[in-house]
């Protein structure tokens, strides 16, 4: 008969094979596939996989050429040399991967917080979508607005401001409560070097890129930016881009918009995006023309 303690030393060799799954980091690593070194802590709690970089670890045991491993995995996120249990991925590797899943439903399905929208003091502003369900079933209903929504961010906007840039929840809330308000604030910081100043900021609930066509029509913007989040994917749930395009109207074209995409720490930085945007929005202005009618 198998006793409690034995069944708790049983439980705890599991929980660390789990927690480890052979992963070790780059930087210490001359071999792998054995003990992990990342187990339980003193509550009998997992670490969080999905923090873990996965450019970091190693789970192929002794690997023919462990440098070439090392600087192929250093060029991407992608899952390579996850290694198997027979047939099977190993254990971690499947948690890391239903993790990151989990991690990209959330951004999708979670509304952006009441506390976030306050905290930033942003206006908020909705489309036509009425929930969730309805803006990822009816992607026309996020790029349109009622009259009197129209008229409140034209009131909002001002008469006077030649660029408006808000923010928009789009498919990635993560994206946007993560980056949005560093990449805003990188755009006015490099806009203030060329005297430019744009209009106050606020958030678009239920928002698609083509809603910044009738704010664009609505407040009489030359230029446009919609901070906005992307579609989430296995890598990261972090990624948001800026849209812009100079006098955007209802249907026009989308090769009249420009894009600056990836903007994440693990693609292009908020801060950095920032800048890099305030420098196309001047470009915008002095040439007036955006999308491919912009040489950059």
């Amino acid at each position: 008969m198998v006793t409690e303690q034995e069944l708790r030393k049983a439980v705890e060799s599991i929980l660390m094979e789990m927690g480890g799954g052979g992963a070790q980091a780059l930087a210490n690593s001359d071999h792998s596939g054995s003990a992990g070194s990342v187990g339980v802590n003193l509550d009998g709690v997992l670490p969080d996989l999905a923090a873990v970089d996965l450019r970091s670890v190693i789970n192929v045991p002794n690997p023919h050429n462990l440098d070439a491993l090392k600087t192929l995995k250093q060029s991407t996120p992608a899952r390579i040399g996850v290694w198997r249990a027979g047939p099977r991925y190993l254990t971690e590797t499947l948690l890391r991967f239903r993790a990151d899943h989990a991690a990209a439903m959330d951004a999708v399905f979670t509304d952006v917080s009441d506390d976030w929208i306050k905290q930033n003091n942003l206006p908020r502003f909705k489309t036509r979508c009425d929930s969730k369900d309805t803006y990822l079933t009816r992607p026309d209903l996020g790029r349109l607005f009622e009259a009197e929504e129209l008229q409140k961010i034209k009131n909002h906007v001002g008469g006077n401001s030649r660029v408006v840039i808000y923010i928009a929840d789009g498919l990635s809330t993560t994206a946007v409560t993560t980056n949005a308000i560093d990449t805003f604030k990188a755009i006015c910081d490099g806009l203030q070097r060329y005297n430019i100043k744009p209009a106050s900021p606020f958030f678009v609930q239920y928002g698609r890129v083509g809603a910044e066509d009738a704010i664009s029509e609505a407040a009489g913007a030359e230029v446009i930016v919609t901070l906005i989040g992307e579609r989430p994917g296995l890598i990261t749930a972090e990624s948001m881009s800026a849209y812009m395009a100079y006098k955007a109207t209802m249907n026009m074209p989308e090769a009249r918009r420009t894009v600056v995409s990836n903007i994440h720490k693990g693609g292009t930085p908020a801060v950095e995006a920032g800048g890099y945007i305030a420098d196309i929005i001047k470009k915008m202005l002095d040439h007036k023309a955006s999308g491919l009618d912009l040489k950059l």
